[in-house]
């Protein structure tokens, strides 16, 4: 061997050798937020609190909702014009205009007649009835019954 293979042949050798396939390749570690932000998700603990809170506003507007609706019921039962006030149907315009809430009654009304509250008017045979009973004239009610 010359000299000039002999001095080959070390430096070959002194060459870093590449990694093995098998072994995982480590990135740099980085914070997660860090790691999150670049990749362009939020952070788990931010989420949840975003959902926590999107969770109270959508229980505050559900139950906005439900007083809405009750108070609707409410105004049309006021009125006495409807036997069941849940036959008119919701609108926020009739809370907002008690004119509106009148002509949709109206309306209602004139389509379907036989939703009217009804009532009972004279003598129907209830309640207190005012008789002069000042005497009881056992006699003449026997002969009242007689003839």
């Amino acid at each position: 061997m010359t000299e000039e293979q002999t001095t080959e042949a070390p430096e070959e050798q002194e060459t870093p050798e590449a990694p093995e396939e098998d072994a995982p390749i480590s990135a740099p570690t980085k914070p997660d937020e860090e790691t999150e932000e670049e990749s362009g998700q939020f952070p788990r603990s931010y989420v949840e609190k975003l959902r926590d809170e999107n969770a109270k506003y959508r229980q505050r507007a559900q139950r906005a909702d439900e007083l809405a609706h009750e108070l609707h019921r409410s105004r049309v039962e006021a009125t006495g014009r409807l036997a069941d006030p849940t036959d008119l149907e919701f609108s926020d315009e009739h809370l907002e205009d008690v004119e509106k809430l009148t002509q949709a009654i109206d309306v209602l009304l004139t389509r379907k007649p036989h939703l009217a509250a009804r009532r009972p008017a004279g003598n129907i045979g209830q309640g207190t009835v005012s008789h002069n009973t000042s005497t009881v004239d056992l006699a003449g009610l026997l002969r009242a019954g007689a003839n």
